[in-house]
């Protein structure tokens, strides 16, 4: 989602890096060109003004002109500043006793129903037993679209149809709740094309009757500064407590998720990455800074690796590498479960520098990548896989064949994987020359 504005503050900082010595005129200069940055990502206006504002007073400063990297230096300051705007990290509240209501709210359109899954499957693996309450009766089919992600998941669903009101349905859904000793009742209420009086109203009486402990707008990134305004629209009438953005795996600019926090001052708990009901992530404005500003996401790769790649078999594989006993079969493995991690350009953009690299390539590549590599490895024999020195012309030519790949490209593959068991190798035994011929790789 924040593609574009990490391209152009990057150009912004390598421009500033030219430079031993930083002028106040360096200074303007630069911070013109990521106000611009900002403002096309579709950032409000009066929040980039008062970012760069609070920028420049830094930037001018002596915290820059004595520093020994003052280029540096900017881009730390740029990401404080940018921690502030984003506010901190803020979760769930789920204080006091059983059930808690969480309420969610938003426009049609904005993934209401599909976020109350996603929130139910997450609050699961926290060990939260959640109940979802169809309480959107106007959209058609959306009752029927709640109780279907219910079960994909096996989460209860309460749901009396459209005939009876919202808000009859809500108290009977927080009784059965309370009856069921769950800890989380999860409100899908009903949205508009557009804020009305007559859905707010709605809203205020279901919050009058059931006192939700969250209200949290979910809200489309796609939509940009109208997002902001939306938030302030719902904040103003029912009290928010919280956001969830939707979409962020989209081609959105991003300004909505720097904007929000600071227009309204609630804060964004969570980000939906993508259509899959996992796909849930806790916001973590820190992180996110660190992304945007082209550092990378260490602590995000690491918990995505957590939850998707089998940690015996990682130790497994792990020994096998500094063995240097790692094969196809054994790299074919480990390319399984990279995907379970998400599309691989995703991953890489969150290794600290990486971001560079990836920046020119298509959106697939990668991902085109390794099917292809997996294709070209499934066509060979276990024998194959396990010594690939047995590789000559005609196997080539046969595994080519198999894998709808041509003959050259098996032999990049095999090359590369030498060239990786080589750097394996080295970097078992504590060389530099491992390190240099991991970044060759990924060139």
């Amino acid at each position: 989602m924040f593609e574009n504005l990490q391209t152009k503050l990057n150009a912004v900082f390598d421009k500033l890096a030219s430079h031993g010595k930083l002028t106040e005129q360096d200074v303007d200069a630069a911070l013109r060109e990521v106000r611009l940055a900002l403002l096309e990502a579709d950032v409000n206006f009066k929040v980039a003004k008062e970012l760069i504002a609070r920028v420049r007073e830094r930037a001018i400063g002596a915290e820059v002109t004595k520093s020994l990297t003052p280029a540096q230096q900017v881009i730390k300051i740029v990401h404080e500043e940018l921690l502030q705007t984003l506010g901190e990290p803020s979760r769930l509240d789920l204080s006091g006793p059983a059930p808690h209501v969480v309420m969610l709210v938003g426009l049609n359109g904005a993934g209401k129903t599909t976020t109350a899954g996603k929130l139910a499957l997450s609050l699961r693996k926290s060990g939260k037993r959640s109940m979802l309450v169809a309480a959107d009766t106007y959209r058609p089919a959306a009752v029927t679209q709640l109780e279907v992600v219910g079960k994909q998941i096996d989460i209860p669903v309460h749901s009396e149809g459209t005939k009876i009101s919202p808000v009859e349905i809500v108290r009977h859904g927080v009784e059965r709740a309370r009856q069921g000793a769950y800890d989380v009742v999860i409100l899908d209420t009903a949205g508009r094309l557009q804020i009305d009086d007559v859905m707010m109203t709605e809203l205020e009486h279901i919050k009058a009757l059931v006192k939700p402990q969250e209200v949290l707008l979910v809200a489309d990134s796609m939509t940009g500064q109208e997002a902001v305004n939306v938030a302030k629209g719902f904040h103003e009438r029912v009290g928010l407590t919280g956001l969830i953005l939707t979409k962020v795996d989209g081609d959105a600019r991003g300004g909505a998720a720097i904007s929000m926090r600071a227009v309204t001052g609630v804060p964004i708990k969570y980000l939906g990455m993508g259509e899959k009901l996992d796909a849930l992530e806790i916001f973590h404005p820190d992180r996110l800074a660190t992304r945007i500003l082209g550092m990378g996401d260490m602590l995000s790769l690491i918990e995505k690796a957590g939850e998707n790649v089998d940690q015996v078999e990682a130790e497994r594989m792990g020994r096998k590498l500094v063995k240097g006993e790692f094969n196809l079969e054994d790299f074919l493995k480990q390319l399984q479960q990279i995907k379970k991690m998400g599309p691989l350009q995703q991953i890489l953009e969150m290794i600290p520098g990486m971001n560079r690299m990836t920046r020119d390539m298509a959106p697939d590549v990668t991902d085109k990548q390794m099917r292809s590599i997996e294709a070209i490895i499934n066509s060979m024999t276990r024998e194959e896989r396990r010594d690939p020195k047995v590789i000559n012309g005609s196997r080539k030519r046969r595994i080519a064949r198999g894998s709808g790949t041509t003959v050259p490209e098996v032999n990049d593959l095999l090359n590369q994987f030498r060239q990786m068991q080589r750097m394996m190798k080295q970097m078992s035994a504590g060389g530099r020359g491992g390190q240099r011929g991991l970044m060759d790789m990924f060139r």
